[in-house]
Parts: C-alpha cells; structure tokens; sequence
C-alpha cells in the first residue's frame, strides 16, 4: 500500500533550491523528494542492521588494529 506526503510551510528558498536540485538531475521534485525519503528510510534500516550485529558481538572491537594499521605495518617492514 503506498501513502501519500504532504509538507506543509515549506519556504520559497527552501522550495526553490529542491525544485533546482531536481531539475539539474532532469527528474521532477516529485521522484527527486521520494528518492531522499526513500533513502533515508534505508538507512535506517542498515542502522538497525548494524546495532543488530553489534549486540551480537560482531565487528572488530577498538582493541583490533585497523584495516590501515596493519597495511602501515607491512609497508614499514618492507622498507627496512
């Protein structure tokens, strides 16, 4: 089932600057708002996602040395 949305006392700036968004992108405000809203309810589901995985235990901890880290390593053993 799909809704309707309606943002009330949007500003003319404000009004503007989305209309121009949409227009540089050759898209109507229309599937340019739905975009952003669609967007941003993914990312609250991968938010979720991830404090799901992280009350599982999952992820590396800030004791684990980072991806970066262990590349500086190897890059400073192959210099010497």
């Amino acid at each position: 089932m799909t809704v309707n949305l309606l943002i009330r006392d949007v500003p003319d700036d404000v009004r503007d600057a989305i209309a121009a968004r949409a227009r540089a992108q050759g898209r109507s405000m229309q599937a340019y708002l739905y975009e952003l809203v669609r967007d941003d309810a993914a990312r609250d589901v991968n938010l979720r996602l991830l404090a799901a995985v992280r009350d599982l235990g999952g992820g590396a901890d800030d004791a684990d040395p980072s991806a970066a880290d262990v590349l500086r390593g190897e890059r400073a053993v192959g210099r010497s």
